[in-house]
């Protein structure tokens, strides 16, 4: 009887994204859960945890960053899927629009912050204008922190730069949808918007569950927009945890606030992955 040789080839193609994913991502996600629940002589604890809960800005930095979840997420999918369809509506000059919407992928997160900085600040672009045209008599504090500017100012930032990739992954997906589906619900006399939700839409549901994930762990991770626009006057996780390692040089305490942005992140994508879960019936 002949041996079956064991075919290698797979298993090297697979050696140096396992070994990058082992010493890039699981190697320090096991020392960040030492650092969150451990003390310094090793002993397991849930002291950083309480530490965290009870600390003076953790209510605050949560409620922000669920605040900026529920206004960017929406908001980008549905300006990123309102440009995908007016797209692949083949208007005239609409091969251009992907080249304008993508434009702001090339601007980091810290660049857009600062950019959005400059048009809200008391001298900024925006009061300039607006003195220009007569409506002030004197500049606005637009990033006036007793107020919800800074909030909106950070919204607008983030749906500015990050709505293009929503974008090119509902493109992709728009493009995967055989044209004889739509042509056909045109036959049988379905309108523009009815097309929209009962064909596209449920077609595009890989889609959007990618571009939702993606976004929405961008939004619970948001840092340097923040910073860069509201400095001190408004905090998020991300900060918090950057705040305790760069300031108070307590890694337990970063690493605990860590590994709360993480749970949220996996929440959060699970949520998407059951209530878009796509049944084989669809792709098939």
């Amino acid at each position: 009887m002949k041996l079956k040789r064991l075919n290698l080839e797979p298993y090297l193609l697979l050696l140096p994204s396992t070994a990058y994913l082992l010493f890039f991502l699981a190697w320090p996600m096991a020392k960040a859960v030492g650092l969150a629940f451990q003390t310094d002589d090793m002993q397991w604890t849930l002291g950083h945890l309480q530490r965290m809960v009870g600390d003076a800005h953790f209510l605050e930095a949560l409620r922000n960053t669920v605040m900026l979840i529920i206004a960017i997420v929406p908001l980008q999918f549905i300006l990123a899927l309102t440009m995908a369809l007016l797209m692949m509506e083949r208007l005239r000059g609409s091969d251009i629009l992907v080249y304008i919407y993508s434009i702001p992928l090339a601007v980091s997160d810290l660049a857009a912050g600062i950019i959005w900085f400059s048009v809200f600040t008391e001298r900024g672009y925006l009061n300039s204008l607006l003195y220009g045209l007569g409506t002030l008599d004197k500049p606005f504090l637009f990033l006036d922190y007793q107020t919800n500017w800074p909030l909106v100012a950070i919204v607008l930032a983030e749906v500015w730069r990050a709505t293009s990739i929503v974008f090119v992954v509902l493109v992709a997906g728009l493009q995967s949808i055989p044209r004889d589906y739509v042509e056909a619900a045109e036959v049988f006399g379905a309108g523009w918007f009815k097309r929209v939700w009962r064909v596209i839409l449920p077609l595009l549901r890989p889609s959007i569950q990618t571009a939702l994930i993606l976004r929405t762990l961008a939004a619970v991770q948001v840092f340097a927009v923040v910073g860069a626009v509201a400095g001190r006057g408004m905090t998020v996780l991300a900060a918090e945890a950057y705040r305790w390692y760069g300031e108070y040089r307590n890694a337990h305490m970063a690493a605990i606030y860590a590994m709360f942005i993480l749970s949220i992140s996996l929440s959060s994508g699970f949520v998407y992955l059951r209530t878009l879960r796509v049944k084989e019936e669809m792709i098939l």
